[in-house]
């Protein structure tokens, strides 16, 4: 574990912080941060930087409430960058945005980025903007009971593919069962987060359990 003063702070005192969500791994904001900041920031668990516009201290949500909960705090390898891994309250920008990172600059025509933040929007945008012909919007039209009966569906195509032994087969078979309880999630208004935050709890108690075994 690094200490602070092995860290490379610029001319100014400063080193750059590069502010990334915990859940969907999207850089939100890169900000800067001073000793006193740093220090504060591991001492709450929350993010403080220094804006050089105003030449202070910025305890990130102080006033929006929008707080970034720190996971973890890594230098690069010349020890004067920082990626900072938080959960967020809200929007990490001032405008209002999930992520400061909104306007293009160039995109390759051959390679499209894929995420499962980017696949719930579209999902969820199917249900609010209904498309004819689109698959996603028959499921939330015909309702609950016909997503569910669905999950059942690939639950079970799962479990065969495996049974089989058919790595190829499983693999399909469980993005199949991946996407539709994803629709389950917006038809319930159940956030990744949500099952991120329950999985992460989980975690802990899961640890605590082993270290309780170690013990006895």
């Amino acid at each position: 574990m690094l200490n602070i003063d092995e860290l490379k702070f610029d001319e100014k005192g400063l080193i750059p912080a590069i502010v990334v969500d915990a859940v969907s791994k999207k850089v939100l904001t890169l900000a800067y941060m001073n000793k006193e900041s740093l220090k504060i920031s591991m001492e709450k668990g929350l993010t403080c930087f220094f804006s050089r516009s105003r030449n202070e201290l910025w305890l990130k949500g102080e006033t929006s409430k929008n707080y970034q909960h720190i996971v973890s705090i890594t230098a690069d390898c010349d020890n004067d960058a920082l990626v900072v891994v938080v959960e967020k309250d809200g929007p990490a920008c001032h405008m209002g945005t999930d992520s400061c990172f909104n306007n293009s600059v160039w995109q390759s025509e051959d390679k499209q980025e894929f995420s499962y933040e980017g696949l719930m929007e579209l999902i969820k945008g199917r249900k609010t903007e209904k498309k004819e012909g689109s698959y996603t919007t028959y499921l939330f039209e015909k309702g609950l009971d016909k997503i569910l009966k669905k999950v059942g569906e690939e639950s079970t195509e799962v479990i065969i593919a495996a049974k089989d032994n058919d790595k190829k087969e499983t693999i399909y078979e469980i993005a199949d069962l991946a996407y539709h309880v994803m629709v389950l999630m917006i038809e319930m208004g159940i956030s990744l987060e949500d099952i991120h935050k329950e999985l992460a709890s989980r975690h802990v108690i899961d640890h605590k359990v082993k270290q309780e075994k170690m013990t006895k």
